[in-house]
């Protein structure tokens, strides 16, 4: 593997049911178990989705025109039941509005293969999700 390949994310408990996820260039993101306005981890993994496919949709799309609205919302259904929790009819929906004009147009017309473009292949988060990884826990003391 290359050596920029390897990413790493910390997480520490501040308090009961609050923690803060520090990312390898320093950036922090606290987050809890839902009893404030914090994300929950299910939550972030909805947000990790749609902000990757939303990156790979707008470096494609923005070379052409910016957009005068951009919003990507995801959804999904969590499911508890003998299989064990999981989330379950996850999709991903783009609200972009373009300028009108040839800008707009281009931006327009390249919306749906770059949509198509991250969701088959650029988007590491959901390709991971699709695909499946095996996750490895171990304990240290």
């Amino acid at each position: 593997m290359p050596p920029d390949s390897h990413r790493t994310v910390t997480i520490t408990r501040t308090s009961v049911g609050r923690y803060t996820a520090v990312n390898g260039r320093g950036g922090t993101l606290k987050f809890g178990t839902g009893d404030v306005d914090d994300f929950t981890p299910v939550e972030l993994l909805l947000a990790a989705i749609g902000g990757c496919t939303a990156v790979d949709v707008d470096v494609f799309t923005t070379r052409r025109a910016e957009p005068e609205s951009f919003v990507v919302q995801v959804d999904g259904d969590k499911v508890r039941d003998e299989g064990g929790n999981r989330m379950e009819e996850l999709s991903v929906t783009f609200r972009l509005r373009f300028p009108e004009g040839e800008g707009g147009d281009a931006a327009r017309a390249l919306l749906p293969e770059a949509v198509q473009r991250s969701h088959d292949r650029l988007c590491t988060v959901s390709r991971t999700v699709e695909l499946g990884a095996p996750v490895t826990t171990r304990i240290e003391s």
